[in-house]
């Protein structure tokens, strides 16, 4: 135990070593149960007395901290936690250059909806706030499995770093994966991250600097606004419609703004589940090129479909090096895997390699090579089919249920895949003011606002996830919904 000790302060070497202790028990950073190092050691250790040891010992005894059993040793007693006790003792003292710190909040819109959820206290609460697929249909067990196996197969060599651009055997499948969808592309264009947030991360890292205009859907993936402003970026938004971003107004953003990159989500938009049209994604691609603009498509649930014709890729389009394409297995499988992948040509892969190293080395080789072992493209589509075939029972199933239990003036699109419907309230009523209500309800969504560029547009929207529930809670969640509407038409 190395406890910080002052030998010039004219506070007792004693009463340190028993601050110390205190302030470690009484935040939890010393729980129960848990066994002091003896007096003869920790006196060794700091280079004091044993009395000196002693004497802090007996203090924290007598205020009830600790306990002593003969033959045994010091232990630490149940305590009640005090919140907020470390961070409250470190602010008096931090230095000037941290009080100046602009903080940024980094809880994401979810999670705050999801403690909001909590703190309404049903007992059974069903939450449609949920950014990814259902992890109950993962088969885990199968999973742990081929961990199991790559650890026997490959030993030591699935523990290393790895090659920093990512495991070579899980490139060549996400490549045949890839072919298997329209997409052509060589293993050696492929760079594995950590999810697709980093690969969004990475790409803005390399194209652009602060101050730098970037174009995205309005609205669009709330964390990616996030990052964009985090990392110091002007935002300008492209309207959408049914059909996705609305090309036609593009070329005059071009113009005026002189962006140095378009993000855009063209299958399945998040939040919206719009799918940009055939003829808009070629005006996309001709415009960037004639205004000299990468493209940076996120295809984030592009092959859950689940009716309707297969719209190419963006990158598929490609004539060459304008797009970089980015996806992930986090949302079809499970979120914990954080496993993306980048598609890129020409000199900006070796640029995205670059900043890959240094950001975190390499992604897990253990987790890449399960994956590689796991995910065939035979048994990636048969999974993909099993999938489609559950979701879209759930989105048929809250489709009906909000024309069953929702107000008959609410107005939606139904997805033809993905995760989510986005649906607008009827006049007069807010998302924002609606959510709290609803989560004492037992139900929580996403507020449509989070998703715009100025946070003041979308106040009549929501956006509900309906492949992470069951049927039955769908129809049970949209029925607790349909209740906190009329609760909040009673108080306005």
């Amino acid at each position: 135990m190395r406890i910080p000790l002052d030998r010039q302060s004219e506070t007792p070497l004693y009463q340190q070593i028993e601050s110390y202790l205190r302030q470690a028990i009484l935040s939890g950073n010393l729980s129960a149960n848990t066994r002091l190092p003896a007096c003869r050691q920790l006196a060794h250790d700091l280079g004091v007395n044993r009395s000196t040891v002693e004497n802090a010992y007996s203090a924290l005894e007598a205020d009830g901290l600790v306990f002593s059993r003969m033959g045994s040793g010091t232990y630490v007693l149940q305590q009640e936690i005090l919140p907020g006790t470390p961070s409250q003792s470190i602010q008096h003292h931090l230095p000037l250059w941290q009080q100046s710190l602009h903080t940024h909040n980094s809880i994401s819109t979810s999670e705050m909806v999801e403690e909001m959820l909590k703190t309404g206290g049903h007992p059974h609460p069903i939450n449609f706030a949920s950014g990814v697929s259902d992890v109950r249909e993962f088969p885990a067990e199968e999973f742990r499995k081929t961990l199991q196996t790559v650890m026997r197969r490959d030993q030591i060599d699935a523990l290393e770093y790895g090659e920093p651009n990512g495991y070579a055997p899980l490139r060549e499948g996400i490549a045949h994966i890839l072919a298997s969808q329209g997409l052509q592309t060589h293993p050696e264009s492929i760079l594995i991250t950590a999810g697709s947030q980093q690969a969004i991360f990475l790409t803005s890292q390399v194209l652009l600097k602060p101050n730098d205009t970037i174009l995205v859907e309005n609205p669009t993936y709330s964390a990616a606004i996030d990052l964009f402003r985090t990392l110091g970026y002007q935002i300008v938004g492209v309207s959408m419609d049914n059909q996705g971003m609305q090309v036609d107004r593009l070329e005059k953003l071009l113009q005026q703004h002189h962006p140095k990159l378009i993000y855009t989500i063209p299958n399945f938009h998040n939040p919206t589940g719009t799918c940009l049209s055939s003829i808009r994604r070629r005006q996309l691609i001709m415009l960037a090129e004639r205004y000299n603009v990468p493209i940076l498509e996120d295809d984030f649930v592009g092959d859950l479909r689940y009716e309707g014709h297969a719209q190419p890729s963006l990158k598929a389009l490609d004539p060459g090096g304008q797009v970089i394409y980015v996806s992930t297995f986090s949302k079809m499988l499970v979120p914990g895997l954080r496993v993306g992948f980048i598609v890129a040509d020409g000199p900006v892969y070796e640029s995205l390699l670059s900043y890959k190293r240094l950001s975190d080395l390499a992604t897990s080789t253990l987790i890449q090579r399960a994956l590689d072992a796991f995910v065939t493209v035979g048994r990636y589509q048969t999974y993909l089919h099993r999938s489609c075939q559950v979701f879209r029972k759930r989105r048929d199933a809250m489709i009906k249920a909000i024309e069953r239990h929702l107000p008959s003036k609410v107005s939606f699109d139904i997805p033809s895949g993905g995760l989510f419907v986005w649906l607008q309230l009827p006049n007069g009523i807010s998302a924002n003011e609606l959510l709290p209500i609803a989560c004492q309800e037992g139900v929580a969504f996403i507020p449509g606002n989070f998703f715009f560029i100025d946070n003041l547009q979308g106040e009549g929207w929501m956006r509900l996830n309906f492949v992470s529930q069951s049927v039955e809670d769908i129809e049970e969640g949209i029925k607790r919904l349909g209740a906190a509407i009329r609760k909040l038409r009673t108080l306005k």
